[in-house]
């Protein structure tokens, strides 16, 4: 997976935010191929990848625990739906639907406003 946050541009843009409860499959722990049996993880790179090269995208952050929620930003909602419509992404979905995932929500937001801070730095000024 990529850095820890994504390097986005000034707002606006916009962000998809995927939360999702994995189903009770072997092979959900730990990390590389061999704790990937299922294939979920190949599938979650291989998309990553494929998100990379679509025009507009942003890029990624993800994290995972019983609740797994990624977020993908992009530059118009026109990205978001060609992406929608990659037919690579359309498969990882429907596999998604049969053998990953007990249920998701997908949430398509427009970032107005951002801003971050990091240890050492002087408090952001929040409007």
């Amino acid at each position: 997976m990529s850095a820890p946050f994504a390097a986005t541009p000034p707002p606006p843009y916009y962000a998809v935010v995927f939360t999702t409860v994995r189903s009770d499959q072997p092979g959900h722990a730990g990390v590389g191929e061999s704790a990937d049996p299922d294939g979920y993880l190949a599938m979650a790179r291989r998309m990553e990848e494929l998100a990379a090269a679509q025009p507009g995208y942003l890029g990624i952050e993800s994290a995972r625990a019983e609740l797994g929620v990624t977020v993908s930003y992009w530059a118009d909602e026109e990205s978001i739906s060609a992406w929608k419509l990659n037919a690579e992404h359309t498969l990882a979905r429907e596999t998604g639907r049969a053998r990953w995932y007990e249920r998701y929500m997908l949430r398509v937001a427009k970032v107005e406003r951002d801003y971050g801070w990091s240890h050492g730095d002087a408090p952001p000024d929040a409007d």
